[in-house]
């Protein structure tokens, strides 16, 4: 397992939406261990493949207490997403420094590829929904603060090159 470097924002691979994973081999398999220990290393509640330069749909989740508890996920989507809005400040190693409370479903209902290569669906709630939206983000080229209004986001990003958090 290694620890991997995080791509720099505004890397163009952050803006690109990743192509599927065909299948769930010991490469994933070692990739999303890596990934593990990447995302448990920041620390941080979550991890996407464009995040550390890995060009395809798989993403890690965390947000368990005791940790040890990550969920891997291969071309994760949406389902279902509830009505009710849930407000958490989100941040991202891709721009450190750099935080904004972002609006996202309370709950959803998320299916994906196990380790398993199975194709599973489930709840995830509270933090968990949080986290696993915003790396789904990830995958589809968004980053979390293209969630704010226009104005808010231009602001966000011009406070960020002053603060030297974007280059």
């Amino acid at each position: 397992m290694t620890i991997r470097p995080f791509v720099p924002y505004p890397d163009k691979r952050l803006k690109t939406k990743v192509p599927p994973v065909e299948a769930i081999t010991d490469e994933i398999r070692a990739i999303w261990a890596d990934m593990v220990e990447t995302m448990d290393a920041m620390p941080g509640y979550g991890l996407a493949g464009p995040q550390i330069g890995v060009m395809q749909q798989l993403a890690v989740v965390d947000c368990s207490e005791e940790r040890g508890k990550a969920i891997k996920l291969a071309n994760p989507e949406v389902l279902h997403a509830s009505v009710q809005p849930r407000e958490h400040e989100e941040a991202s190693p891709n721009l450190p420094g750099m935080s904004a409370v972002i609006s996202r479903p309370r709950a959803v209902t998320v299916r994906f590829l196990n380790e398993e290569g199975e194709v599973e669906e489930r709840d995830f709630v509270g933090l968990w929904a949080t986290s696993v939206q915003h790396q789904i983000d990830h995958l589809n080229g968004k980053m979390y603060f293209d969630n704010l209004k226009p104005v808010k986001r231009q602001m966000f990003l011009k406070k960020a090159k002053k603060t030297g958090a974007m280059k």
